[in-house]
């Protein structure tokens, strides 16, 4: 399966885009033929970056040049169709914007698209856009990815300019890709990378990390087992299940709770600093859950940060040892199927009833805090609803995980 099947869906009943719109490739190159969108908080000159939030609109200009990110995309011969929705200020993994609405998940209509990359998700998914950009911090563009059935990638931290971008949490911020095929998404990577892929790759341990399915569903659990007895005839003694604590040691005794724990107080930290000033003096309007997230950033505990940052950077090193070049790590893209629209809890901290954002963040945190380059493959399918597959591979080994990702996709 090296495409995800499309549906075929109008523009309009999409609700992906905020703007429809046409620029031209400034010349001829390997994207030649394919046309791609952009997700609303990525600037395209002369046209406004509206970031999910009307307020933000009213108080910015139109962008005065594209994001370096467009730049190359357009230079490569691929012509950009659209600016596509957005959660308000890149802030949800849900997908339901309160002011520009929920964009289309073709392939599970009554069930959110997943977030902030929305609009990105539904344009490729509803057949509309080959590719698109949108951005990753806690999962934005990997979370989509998995739950409207198509591919992704969320790239080594600090590899592909976020210049021109709305600045986030910028020690976590990535620009990603999701693309119908993986072919196409390795062709748009490898622009966005500035390097080949090769066709093969030398592929040493795979790590099933056990904390991640004993965090997922039973049902994600029984949709495992498939393509892991399939790995395991492909790569004979090869597939290992791996603890967290083995890669961490004492660094995170509390398994994936310290990978969670540490990457909410720095998102939320830096997400402050970036963003407080603006709504200190702007006092902007917000949706329920983007106004509740806004205020854990404004009321953290901000004595946290110094051993946060800290048990990030040890966790980081200890990943940087244990992971080898040509090893991978595989596990759940998301601990559970995309929610059913309007089921999920206002507030993000809340760790009772599904706890959707501590499990799912716990699970998107370890790329996030590692800096690695995480793949989301369309190769679950449970009662029709999608679900991803995800590879993580050393940080800056963005071109073997993607040649990994293409000898392992056809075998299951």
């Amino acid at each position: 399966m090296n495409k995800a099947a499309a549906a075929k869906v109008s523009l309009e009943a999409s609700g992906a885009f905020v703007s429809p719109l046409s620029v031209e490739p400034y010349r001829s190159g390997s994207l030649d033929g394919l046309q791609f969108a952009v997700k609303d908080i990525i600037d395209l000159g002369g046209y406004p970056t509206a970031c999910g939030n009307p307020t933000w609109a009213k108080t910015h200009a139109p962008a005065a040049a594209s994001a370096l990110c467009v730049d190359q995309l357009l230079g490569a011969g691929a012509r950009c169709i659209g600016k596509t929705v957005t959660d308000e200020l890149a802030f949800s993994l849900h997908g339901e914007n309160h002011f520009y609405g929920t964009p289309l998940n073709p392939r599970a209509p009554e069930r959110v698209p997943g977030g902030s990359s929305s609009g990105s998700a539904s344009a490729v998914a509803c057949g509309l856009a080959d590719f698109a950009l949108g951005t990753d911090t806690g999962g934005s563009v990997r979370v989509p990815t998995s739950n409207c059935g198509i591919f992704g990638l969320r790239p080594s931290h600090g590899i592909i300019s976020v210049a021109g971008v709305m600045p986030f949490a910028p020690t976590f911020d990535t620009v990603g890709i999701l693309a119908g095929s993986l072919d196409i998404l390795t062709r748009a990577a490898s622009v966005l990378l500035s390097c080949d892929v090769p066709d093969g790759a030398e592929i040493g341990n795979i790590h099933v990390i056990n904390e991640a399915a004993a965090i997922s569903d039973e049902e994600v659990r029984a949709a495992l087992a498939a393509p892991l007895d399939r790995l395991r005839v492909l790569f004979p003694g090869k597939v290992q299940e791996t603890s967290i604590q083995a890669i961490a040691g004492g660094t995170a005794a509390n398994g994936l709770d310290a990978w969670y724990e540490t990457y909410c107080i720095l998102q939320w930290a830096e997400i402050w600093n970036t963003m407080g000033p603006w709504i200190s003096s702007v006092k902007p309007a917000f949706g329920p859950r983007t106004r509740v997230s806004f205020e854990l950033t404004r009321n953290l505990d901000r004595s946290k940060v110094g051993p946060a940052v800290e048990r990030r950077e040890r966790l980081f090193r200890s990943l940087q040892a244990f992971l080898g070049p040509a090893d991978l790590l595989l596990m759940p893209t998301s601990p559970t199927l995309a929610p059913l629209k309007g089921s999920l809890e206002i507030d993000r901290s809340d760790r009772s009833g599904t706890a959707y954002y501590p499990r799912t963040l716990s699970l998107t945190a370890i790329a996030g805090i590692g800096r690695l380059p995480q793949v989301s493959l369309p190769l679950m399918e449970i009662d029709g609803v999608p679900l991803g597959l995800s590879l993580l591979a050393a940080h800056g080994r963005d071109a073997f995980l993607l040649a990994a990702a293409r000898m392992i996709l056809p075998e299951i």
